[in-house]
C-alpha cells in the first residue's frame, strides 16, 4: 500500500467534523504550495515569456476590462 492509499484510508474514517477540518487544512496547504511554486517560477524567469506576451497584447490594444 502506498502512502497515498494509507492516507486515503485514514481520511475515509474521518467524522464529518474532522473531514471539514481536513478540507480547510488542505486548502490552505495547497494554496501555500501553489504560491511557493509561482514565486519560484517568477524568480527563475519561467514566467517572463508569458508576461512579455501579455504586455505586448495590452500595448497593442488587444486587452479589455473584465
Amino acid at each position: 500500500m502506498t502512502n497515498v492509499e494509507a492516507v486515503g484510508k485514514e481520511i475515509e474514517r474521518f467524522t464529518p467534523t474532522e473531514l471539514a477540518e481536513f478540507r480547510r487544512w488542505y486548502a490552505n496547504f495547497d494554496a501555500d504550495a501553489w504560491d511557493e511554486q509561482i514565486e519560484a517560477d517568477a524568480v527563475s524567469g519561467k514566467l517572463d515569456a508569458l508576461a512579455e506576451e501579455a504586455l505586448a497584447e495590452y500595448e497593442a490594444g488587444k486587452a479589455r476590462e473584465i
